[in-house]
């Protein structure tokens, strides 16, 4: 979505905080470049779910001048710690920088409202466009063209559900601890941490630290039914749910 106004600021980014693949950087450093900045959360599906867009893009336009920026926002006490941000950055192979927000700094610069959240500022570091919640990839994409001054042919849709004309389905709500039972859903995802396995209709998955974790994927929204069982030393906090096509 365009930005209401052409005068939009992007906000700093406060000194002292940690940050993720480079030692730090400075929002009036980024000037005559376009930035794009991502609030997003490790343990939330949809964050996750967005990841391979971040990383594409940061692949095909770093070089013709795009800076790539993820804000860890925190939403559950689990994701707050920056050692565990760090280790969720190389086991999602996260390349771009990324500042660490423990306390919701920067969210609070942003007036920022949910995960994940997407704000895409010109070469003047004006507000160009946004996105708030799943999807608008091709549109994000097509901004950082034009921003550029390029035309090329946008990332096809990685999943069905992300193709711009998808009708989507509401999911199951999310459920909380270690749930089972029916459900309807394209993705249902587990909250985990600790170490060991989680049990996934007799499947055991490997956990190794605080994770998001796909644990049913279907190629449109489908019924089912979740069986889950941590082994010792795991923790299941909660399952997410995400959308599939109709």
């Amino acid at each position: 979505m365009r930005a209401p106004v052409d005068t939009i600021a992007a906000p700093p980014f406060p000194g002292g905080l940690p940050w993720v693949n480079v030692a730090s950087l400075r929002m009036d450093k980024q000037y005559g470049r376009p930035v794009l900045v991502e609030f997003w959360d490790f343990a939330r599906a949809l964050s996750v779910r967005a990841l391979p867009y971040l990383r594409a893009w940061h692949e095909r336009y770093a070089a013709d001048g795009l800076r790539v920026i993820g804000v860890h926002a925190p939403g559950f006490a689990l994701s707050r710690d920056a050692d565990a941000v760090r280790s969720a950055c190389a086991r999602l192979e996260v390349e771009h920088p990324v500042v660490v927000d423990s306390e919701l700094t920067v969210w609070r610069l942003y007036g920022n409202r949910g995960w994940p959240a997407r704000y895409l500022f010109g070469p003047d570091l004006r507000l160009h466009s946004y996105h708030l919640g799943p999807g608008g990839f091709q549109e994000t994409e097509l901004a950082i063209q034009d921003l550029l001054g390029l035309e090329r042919e946008p990332l096809a849709p990685m999943r069905p559900e992300d193709a711009p004309d998808a009708v989507l389905v509401a999911p199951t709500r999310d459920q909380e601890g270690a749930w089972s039972g029916p459900y309807e859903a394209g993705t249902a995802w587990a909250l985990v941490d600790g170490a060991g396995v989680l049990e996934v209709h007799g499947r055991a998955l490997a956990v190794d630290g605080p994770a998001c974790l796909a644990v049913a994927e279907h190629q449109r929204h489908s019924a089912g039914v979740l069986d889950l069982a941590p082994g010792p030393g795991v923790t299941c906090h909660g399952v997410q749910f995400t959308p599939g096509v109709a």
